[in-house]
C-alpha cells in the first residue's frame, strides 16, 4: 500500500509511505527505479563543425548528460541488433556561431515531446569566429547501462515512531542536549521532530524523554526525479518491470 506524504514543487521530490513491505522488496523497488526505468538521452553525435574550446569527445559527453523529456509510450528500446528508426530514436540538431553562449534550448528536436528538461543548461561558450554544428541521436536506455539514463535518485528509511515524555525527572538535565527546533513553549514537540527531520539528533540522547522506534514493515520512500519523467511515471514503470521480472522468474521455476 502506498500513501503520499509530501510533494515538493521546487525539486519535484515526492515522499510516500510504503506499507506492508520488507527491506528486500523496498530495496528491489529502489534499484529498479534507478537502474531499469528507461529514459531518453543522447547516444550518438555527428559533428559538422566544431572549433570551440571543447573537442568533439568532450562535447558529445556533455550533450549525453543533458536530461531529455521522455515519452515512454511513443518509443521503444533499441536492441543491439536493431537499426536506428523513428520508433526507437529521435534526432536533435544544433547550429550556433559565436560570440555567444550555447544552451540546451539551442538543441532543436524532431519530436517536441523529447527536448531538454532544463533549457538554460550551458553547453559551451563560443568566441568570435567559433562555430558549432551537429546532429545528435537520442535513444531510450536504462541506468544500469549508463547513469545518463537514470531517471531519479531514490532512497528510503524505516518509518520512525516518536514517543515523548516531557514529565521525565531527567528532563531538565538533558533538555540542552536536544535541538532547539523541537521545543514548543519549553516542551519537546514530537511533530516538530518530524517536521525538521531530526530523528537521528534525538535518538539515543535519553530514551526516557524521547524514544525513537521504527516499524520494520513501513518505509518512508523518496523519489527525486531528474526531470525526464515524473515520480508517478517512474514508480509505474518500475512496478511494471518488477512484475515482469517476477512473472519470468515464476515461469522458469514451473519448467
Amino acid at each position: 500500500m502506498i500513501e503520499v506524504i509530501k510533494k515538493d514543487k521546487t525539486t519535484g521530490r515526492v515522499t510516500f509511505l510504503l506499507k506492508g513491505a520488507n527491506p528486500a522488496f523496498a530495496n528491489a523497488l529502489r534499484r529498479i527505479m534507478i537502474e531499469a526505468v528507461p529514459t531518453m538521452a543522447i547516444e550518438e553525435v555527428e559533428f559538422v563543425q566544431n572549433n570551440s574550446a571543447l573537442y568533439d569527445e568532450l562535447m558529445a559527453h556533455r550533450l549525453g548528460l543533458i536530461p531529455l523529456t521522455t515519452d515512454l509510450k511513443g518509443y521503444e528500446r533499441k536492441m543491439p541488433e536493431d537499426e536506428l528508426n523513428a520508433k526507437n530514436s529521435v534526432k536533435l540538431t544544433l547550429k550556433a556561431k559565436g560570440p555567444c553562449t550555447v544552451y540546451a534550448e539551442d538543441l532543436k528536436s524532431k519530436d517536441p515531446k523529447v527536448k531538454p528538461v532544463y533549457p538554460k543548461t550551458p553547453i559551451v561558450k563560443l568566441l568570435k569566429g567559433q562555430e558549432l554544428e551537429l546532429e545528435a541521436t537520442a535513444i531510450l536506455g536504462v541506468g544500469k547501462d549508463h547513469v545518463k539514463f537514470a531517471p531519479c535518485l531514490a532512497w528510503y528509511t524505516y518509518k520512525p515512531k516518536v514517543v515523548v515524555n516531557n514529565n521525565s525527572k531527567e528532563f531538565d538535565q538533558f533538555k540542552a542536549k536536544y535541538p532547539p527546533q523541537i521545543f514548543n513553549n519549553g516542551k519537546i514537540d514530537a511533530k516538530l521532530i518530524e517536521q525538521h527531520n531530526l530523528y537521528e539528533a534525538c535518538d539515543g540522547v535519553n530514551d526516557e524523554i524521547v524514544k525513537i522506534e521504527h516499524d520494520p514493515t513501513t518505509f518512508v520512500f523518496n523519489i527525486e526525479p531528474w526531470g525526464q519523467l515524473s515520480p508517478s511515471e517512474i514508480l509505474a514503470s518500475a512496478s511494471d518491470h518488477f512484475n515482469g521480472m517476477l512473472e519470468e522468474f515464476s515461469s522458469k521455476l514451473a519448467k
